[in-house]
């Protein structure tokens, strides 16, 4: 065969070209078609569909879609990235805060609000590339730094941007024909087409879709990572810019509801999470498509409350669709449950089957090794869970030069226990599901809701917590049967299924309480909270029992065992015999029975309960788990180290407020004390 004809049978057919273009582009493409369809839905809702019409939705999509491109490029990197919201409100309160009315102050702070952003994405990139920290954990430790960064900044909606600043980004850039907007998406467009075909470019794929083999072939990764933090942030310090545009004022929580938003354009736009595959464009019509189907629901009359649970829902939809395959989790364990039940229907399952017990013997001469003593099996445990506890005497020590009278009173101690009971509650469940290698992010929304209908429904009646309480445990449990089930059956992330579930949670709350929830929590409740006997409040002597529960649950049950095995490996504690996928499922479901139990203790101690109860509890549940020594990455911890992690945050929120520093450093110590922990934990692991 000649070099023609060989050369002529190694390229593809013109139909195979077209399939492999399509596979490329697919999610793009399905972007673009639903960014068509909503259009014309609109268009047919309204009745028209004007140049003023296009202006105004461009306008509206153009700070999420700058923030999805931010969020799609660390996705593509194969990254998380959750302190985006964080960086705009920052950058919002921080222009509302500082910029003048004259042409090179609005030039200078709109230059300094990208400068914001890209100096919190090298933060971020610093600890991600070169210390080799969790995206995850980092990103998160981030947001919440940055909240309360941005508080101490403007703690309240307020100040008043430019006109001419808002003119110069949302106004036409050429009249009736085209609007500001759309001209600054093209450009960063055709800036990210620009950077794609570079080394840079190329090596963002490359890491996306294999670390290793990038290195291996000569990038340097660290490098590229930490660059495309920086990049990202400076993006979203731009939409930060662009929203404060919008808006003409500040608010602190103005970026909060964007953060499932990003997640959810990026994956409707076609990139793959866990990176290595789509890209910008379709994420910006990605973002679009999710803001016009809010639209089209309020055109329709649908109350705004259902748009979380709109975007959590598209957000699931979409990482389906982007990943079902012959090979994927779904369709893996559809083939099963069909092989089971055709099994279970011919009575060939091993529990219909009558079977004899077999279990390998050792050899009778087999030598027997000497124990270690307690001292030597408990070395690394100690070495890990000892530091909190050496930590929380500290700042009791501290507590009494500056507080005065706590080493000795025992209403202090009663008080400490009282506001640590519902950390040590959390850290079970988000401490099981943290040493699988996961974590539960809808616990905010998880206590919420829980505490809203068990104050709801005891209307402040003892006989009606009989059965609301019951009620609100059981629908705790439920929703983490569901992140559960979504994880294992569906294969979705952690991080996406419960970012989701969050979303969705925060829309039922909102639909279920009308906006303003009502009820009181029973009189029995409270004094269980609030109460005291012989100076003792009742709820000391339950967690006392709740943590020794807890502590042999995770340390001295089958249970606990198969929850350390798959944090350590999951591959080898399937060919060990561990039910992963059920064992995931419990776990995900003690998580939501805790938070649930969170949720209306919290209703009981406030005397009813409140939209965004749980908000403050989400990074603080993960930081008693690293702090008392469990590993983010899932198979080492103890439950007792996480309870020494619980009594020294708690002890430090009491010294904290004892002093006249504002609530704000709370939010950034918290997040400081998980970053720190995480580096000491990661250089003793190593």
């Amino acid at each position: 065969m000649s070099a023609a004809h060989a050369d002529m049978s190694l390229k593809p057919s013109p139909l195979k070209r077209v399939g492999l273009r399509w596979s490329r582009y697919r999610g793009t493409l399905i972007a673009v078609a639903a960014f068509l369809v909503c259009l014309g839905l609109i268009r047919l809702v309204s009745g028209s569909l004007n140049y003023y019409d296009i202006s105004t939705i461009a306008t509206g999509g153009a700070t999420l879609a700058t923030a999805a491109i931010g969020q799609t490029i660390v996705v593509l990197s194969g990254g998380f990235d959750l302190s985006a919201a964080a960086v705009i409100s920052l950058v919002n309160v921080t222009l509302a805060s500082h910029m003048q009315d004259d042409p090179s102050s609005i030039l200078l702070w709109s230059c300094a609000g990208i400068a914001i952003g890209a100096a919190a994405g090298a933060f971020n990139g610093f600890f991600i590339a070169f210390l080799r920290l969790q995206p995850i954990v980092v990103t998160l430790a981030t947001m919440f730094i940055l909240q309360g960064v941005t508080l101490l900044v403007m703690d309240k909606p307020g100040g008043q941007l430019p006109a001419g600043f808002s003119a110069f980004f949302t106004a036409d850039a050429i009249p009736e024909w085209l609007p500001g907007p759309v001209l600054m998406l093209v450009l960063l467009v055709l800036g990210w087409l620009l950077l794609k075909n570079t080394v840079f470019g190329k090596a963002i794929y490359a890491v996306g879709s294999d670390r290793d083999a990038a290195r291996a072939a000569g990038l340097n990764t660290r490098l590229c990572e930490f660059f495309v933090y920086v990049l990202a942030g400076g993006l979203y310090g731009l939409a930060g810019v662009f929203i404060s545009a919008q808006t003409g004022s500040g608010d602190p929580l103005v970026g909060n509801p964007m953060l499932l938003q990003m997640f959810a354009a990026v994956v409707v736009g076609g990139t793959l999470l866990g990176g290595g595959r789509g890209g910008p464009v379709g994420t910006i019509f990605g973002a679009y498509v999710l803001m016009m189907v809010v639209n089209i629901l309020l055109v329709l009359n649908v109350p705004a409350f259902y748009s979380s649970v709109v975007e959590g829902t598209i957000l699931i939809l979409a990482v389906l669709g982007a990943s079902i395959t012959r090979t994927s989790v779904l369709a893996s364990t559809l083939r099963l449950s069909g092989r089971r039940l055709a099994a279970w229907r011919q009575g060939r399952l091993p529990r219909q089957l009558s079977l004899s017990e077999t279990r390998l013997r050792l050899p009778a001469d087999q030598p027997q090794l000497a124990r270690p003593g307690f001292w030597t099996r408990r070395q690394e445990d100690l070495r890990t869970v000892l530091p909190a506890f050496a930590c929380f005497a500290i700042v009791l020590v501290v507590s009494q030069f500056v507080l005065g009278s706590t080493l000795a009173s025992w209403g202090y101690y009663n008080s400490l226990i009282v506001l640590a009971s519902f950390l040590a509650i959390l850290a079970l469940g988000q401490g099981s599901v943290i040493l699988t290698g996961g974590l539960d992010l809808s616990l905010p929304w998880t206590i919420a809701f829980c505490g809203i209908v068990s104050a709801g429904l005891m209307k402040g009646s003892d006989s009606a917590m009989l059965y609301a309480l019951p009620l609100a445990l059981a629908i705790g449990t439920f929703i983490g049967l569901l992140n559960g089930l979504g994880i294992v059956a569906l294969g979705l992330s952690p991080i996406v299924m419960t970012l989701a579930m969050n979303g969705i949670l925060q829309g039922f709350a909102l639909v279920y309480s009308g906006g303003t929830p009502d009820g009181f929590s029973a009189p029995g409740l409270r004094w269980i909270m609030t109460g005291q006997v012989m100076g003792v409040t009742p709820i000391v002597p339950l967690v006392i029992l709740f943590v020794l529960f807890a502590a042999i649950l995770l340390g001295r049950t089958a249970f606990g065992r198969r929850v350390y095995a798959i944090g350590n490996s999951v591959r080898a504690a399937e060919l060990s015999g561990v039910p992963v996928g059920a064992t995931l499922v419990k776990v995900y479901m003690l998580s939501g029975f805790c938070a649930a139990l969170v949720g209306c203790l919290l209703a009981g101690f406030s005397g009813q309960a409140s939209l965004g109860m749980g908000d403050d509890y989400l990074l603080p549940s993960i930081a008693v788990a690293v702090v008392g020594g469990t590993l983010i990455t899932g198979g080492r911890g103890r439950y007792i180290g996480m309870i020494g992690g619980v009594l020294l945050l708690t002890a430090l929120q009491t010294l904290l407020a004892g002093t006249t520093l504002p609530y704000a450093t709370r939010a950034i110590l918290y997040g400081v004390v998980v970053l720190c922990a995480v580096i000491t934990l990661r250089e003793k692991s190593s």
